[in-house]
C-alpha cells in the first residue's frame, strides 16, 4: 500500500469517527446526557494582528499575574522573615527572604534546574523585569547561595509558610464556594520523588531489585529512593491546592521490628500535623485503597474528620460479606442519575459494624456505597461501544438519596485530583523528581519552595483573565507566555508601578 493510499485511508477513518461521535453526542444530548467539557488547546494562528496588540495582551497577562503576587507576597514574606538565618550578617549580600523569594520564582517560571535558573534569570532584561515586578529583589542571587542557605535553616518552616498562607485564604473565605457537604476535602496520596543506585543520604529508603548484568546473569542489588506523602485540598471545581508534605525517612526505622518507615506511619504523622494546624476546620479526607483499616478509621473519628475511603474488592472481607447480605434486604437504598455522559446506579448499606484489633474487641460503625456506571464511546472502527466501571467507598456519614451524589461524585471521585496534581509537578515543568540538591535538608527545602510556586500558579490560573488565556494556550502555555514576556522588553514600567501603588484583591473564578 502506497503512502498516499495509506494517508487517504486514515483520513477516511478519521472522518467516519468524527461523524459517529457527532451522532453519538446528538443522541446523548436528546437523552439528557451532557459530556463534561474538555480543555483543548487552540489549533489556530496568532490571535493578534499587530505588535501593539501582542504587547497589550502580554502587559495585561503579567499585570493579572502581578495581582496574585502582590496578594500573596505580603503574607509570604512576613512569615519567611521569621525563619532564623545562621549566616554572618556582616558578610551576606542577599537577605534570606530575597533568596527564598528567588527560589519560589524559579519554580513559578518553571526553571528545570539550578543551572537553568542561573542562566535564564540572570539575563539583563529578565533581571530588569524581575526588579520591576518585585522591588524586594535588589539583585538576582546565584542558586548556589540559596542551596547553602537551605542546607542550614529549619526548612520545615518554609512549609509552615505555605500552611499559614492557606489559613489566610480560609479566613477570608476564598474557598468557601467549593466545599463538599460543608467540609474541606483533603486528598492524601504517596509518591516516589527520586531513585538512585547510591545512598546519597542516610534518610533515603532502601529496597532490593533485580539487575541484569552484561553476561546475562540476574543479581539482586540495593536501590535507594525518596518517598513523600502529599496532602492537597481537592475541590470539585478542579482546583487542587498544595497543603502539606511528609517525607518518609530511613532514620524512622522501628528498632523492634527493623521495619522501614512506610506510608501508613507517615499518614499518622501527617494527620497529626494537619490536626494541629487546623483544629476546628471541618475536614473530609479522601483516601485510596491502602487506607481502609481500623486504626485509620479510629484516627479520623478521633480528629472529628469525615472520610471517603476507596474500598477494593479484596479489602475488609468481613465488611463485604455484610454488604452482600444486607443490600438484599435494603432495596430502598438505591438511586439512579445521569452525571455528565454517564448513567450511574448507586446502592449503599448503612450502619455496618466493623470489628478489628486483638480478638476483634474494637469496632467502628461505617457505611458502604457502590457506584456502577456505564457510558458509550466511539472505538477505532467508528463503532459505538459501551463501557462500564464500578467504584466502592467507605463513608463516615450515612448515605441517602439527598447526599450520595455530593459525597461520591463531588467528593470521593475527586481524590484523583491529587494524582493529577502530582503528575503535573512531575511532568509539566515543576521537576518534582529532580532533587536540586544532594543535601537532604536543602532537597526538602527546594521541594517546599516548589509547592509554594505551584500554589501561586494555580491561584493565577484561576483568576478570570488568566483563565481565558489558559483555555486557549493550556496551563503550561500560559506560564511560558508570561515567562517569555518577562524575558523581553514588552512591559510598560509606568503601568506596573501604578499597579504596585493600587489596592489589589484576589478574585477567583
Amino acid at each position: 500500500m502506497s503512502a498516499t493510499t495509506l494517508r487517504s485511508k486514515r483520513r477516511q477513518e478519521q472522518i467516519q469517527r468524527r461523524r459517529a461521535q457527532r451522532k453519538l453526542r446528538q443522541r446523548q444530548k436528546a437523552e439528557g446526557l451532557e459530556p463534561f467539557p474538555t480543555a483543548t488547546i487552540s489549533n489556530g494562528t496568532s490571535e493578534w494582528a499587530t505588535i501593539d496588540e501582542e504587547k497589550q495582551a502580554r502587559q495585561e497577562a503579567v499585570e493579572e499575574q502581578l495581582r496574585v503576587y502582590r496578594t500573596v507576597l505580603p503574607v509570604l514574606l512576613k512569615r519567611l522573615e521569621k525563619i532564623p538565618d545562621p549566616r554572618n550578617p556582616k558578610t551576606i549580600q542577599h537577605k534570606s527572604t530575597v533568596l527564598m523569594l528567588y527560589g519560589i520564582l524559579s519554580f513559578v517560571f518553571q526553571m528545570a534546574s539550578r543551572r537553568e535558573a542561573n542562566r535564564e534569570m540572570t539575563m539583563p532584561q529578565f533581571q530588569e523585569n524581575l526588579k520591576l515586578l518585585f522591588p524586594e529583589l535588589e539583585s538576582v542571587p546565584h542558586q548556589d547561595t540559596l542551596n547553602r542557605l537551605l542546607a542550614n535553616i529549619p526548612v520545615d518552616q518554609i512549609q509552615d509558610t505555605l500552611v499559614e498562607l492557606i489559613q489566610h485564604f480560609i479566613r477570608n473565605k476564598k474557598f468557601y464556594r467549593y466545599l463538599v457537604s460543608h467540609d474541606y476535602p483533603i486528598a492524601i496520596d504517596g509518591t516516589q520523588k527520586q531513585v538512585r543506585n547510591l545512598c546519597w543520604a542516610e534518610e533515603c529508603l532502601q529496597r532490593h531489585v533485580q539487575h541484569k548484568e552484561k553476561n546475562g546473569t540476574v543479581t539482586i542489588r540495593p536501590q535507594y529512593y525518596v518517598y513523600v506523602l502529599e496532602a492537597n485540598f481537592a475541590f470539585p471545581n478542579g482546583m487542587t491546592i498544595p497543603l502539606m508534605s511528609e517525607f518518609l525517612s530511613g532514620t524512622e526505622t522501628d528498632p523492634a521490628s527493623s521495619k522501614q518507615d512506610c506510608e501508613l506511619k507517615a499518614f499518622k504523622r501527617l494527620a497529626q500535623r494537619i490536626r494541629e494546624r487546623f483544629p476546628r476546620l471541618p475536614i473530609q479526607v479522601l483516601l485510596d485503597g491502602l487506607y481502609p483499616s481500623g486504626p485509620v478509621l479510629e484516627l479520623c473519628r478521633r480528629y472529628h474528620w469525615q472520610f471517603m475511603i476507596v474500598l477494593q474488592d479484596d479489602s475488609l472481607p468481613s465488611v463485604w460479606e455484610e454488604v452482600r447480605g444486607l443490600e438484599k434486604l435494603q432495596k430502598q437504598n438505591r438511586f439512579e442519575r445521569n452525571w455528565g455522559d454517564r448513567r450511574q446506579r448507586f446502592r449503599w448499606v448503612n450502619d455496618l459494624e466493623y470489628r478489628y484489633g486483638p480478638n476483634e474487641r474494637k469496632r467502628q460503625t461505617i457505611h458502604v456505597v457502590i457506584c456502577e456506571e456505564r457510558w458509550e464511546e466511539i472505538d477505532a472502527d467508528a463503532r459505538i461501544v459501551e463501557k462500564t466501571s464500578r467504584h466502592a467507598w467507605i463513608s463516615s456519614q450515612p448515605l441517602s438519596r439527598s447526599n450520595v451524589h455530593e459525597l461520591c461524585n463531588l467528593g470521593a471521585r475527586h481524590r484523583w485530583a491529587i494524582e493529577s496534581s502530582i503528575l503535573v509537578e512531575k511532568r509539566h515543568g515543576y521537576q518534582y523528581e529532580h532533587c536540586f540538591s544532594k543535601n537532604w535538608e536543602a532537597m526538602r527545602g527546594y521541594h517546599f519552595l516548589m509547592r509554594l510556586g505551584h500554589l501561586i500558579n494555580i491561584l493565577a490560573q484561576k483568576t478570570e483573565r488568566l483563565a481565558q488565556i489558559a483555555r486557549k494556550r493550556g496551563l503550561r502555555g500560559l506560564i511560558q507566555f508570561i515567562r517569555d514576556t518577562c524575558k523581553g522588553p514588552w512591559l510598560d514600567a509606568d503601568r506596573i508601578r501604578q499597579l504596585h501603588a493600587s489596592s489589589l484583591q484576589l478574585r477567583l473564578e
